[in-house]
């Protein structure tokens, strides 16, 4: 491969990672356009802002699912971690606002 080639391969390649990286951003905004209901539903109904047992199972399903895809599931759980704790804090505040 010519370093021409390989110039225009990297082009190829961060397209498509620049792609992937704004699909993400648009399903990490619907996702959380869902778990913000949730929230409300949550403290209208005054249930508590997490769901340990739920969690749970998400992290099982999702270390699966990052098996299946050939990506690391520890990874995924961090991943996973992260977002939780983000929605808990939407959570929270709902309930605190209610």
């Amino acid at each position: 491969m010519s370093d021409d080639e390989a110039r225009a391969e990297l082009l190829r390649l961060r397209a498509s990672i620049d792609n992937i990286d704004a699909a993400l951003i648009f399903m990490l905004a619907e996702r959380f356009r869902a778990t913000q209901q949730v929230g409300h539903l949550k403290a209208d109904h005054r249930m508590p802002a997490s769901d340990p047992g739920r969690e749970e199972q998400q992290v099982a399903r999702l270390r699966a699912l990052a098996e299946e895809a050939h990506l690391d599931p520890e990874f995924a759980e961090k991943w996973f971690n992260f977002v939780v704790a983000e929605v808990i804090r939407h959570h929270t505040e709902a309930a605190e606002g209610r």
